[in-house]
């Protein structure tokens, strides 16, 4: 079930996103599922299509889904292997500068480890 929070500070294609990303690590959506199409999600959710559509292609681009012509897209992440270099690097450069706000703000390394095994332990609840 995906909820986006239209009064979010977060826009709704990367609320839409991490709501994907997150049943994948939940098992709620396994490899080889397929995604609603653009059309029927963006129905679903009473969003706009082209909201979808850029979620969809940003999945893609960051290996989780394949869009497949006349098949829609596809769940091709595999969490129980070890991510690749670029994936591993590509995420440092993302986390780089919510890791300098935290520090800015004040957390130590102890509470920034802390909170990210909380986040963790929230996207696997069920």
């Amino acid at each position: 079930m995906i909820i986006l929070d239209s009064q979010s500070n977060v826009p709704l294609y990367l609320q839409l996103r991490t709501q994907i990303m997150e049943a994948i690590v939940r098992g709620e959506l396994a490899k080889g599922d397929t995604l609603p199409s653009v059309r029927g999600l963006a129905s679903d959710l009473g969003i706009n299509m082209h909201t979808v559509n850029k979620t969809y292609h940003e999945l893609e681009s960051k290996g989780v889904i394949e869009i497949v012509p006349k098949k829609g897209a596809v769940i091709i992440a595999n969490t129980e292997k070890q991510a690749s270099k670029k994936q591993y690097e590509n995420l440092g450069e993302e986390l780089r500068p919510v890791v300098a706000e935290g520090l800015v703000c004040g957390l130590s390394e102890e509470d920034l480890h802390q909170l990210i095994s909380n986040i963790i332990s929230k996207i696997k609840e069920v």
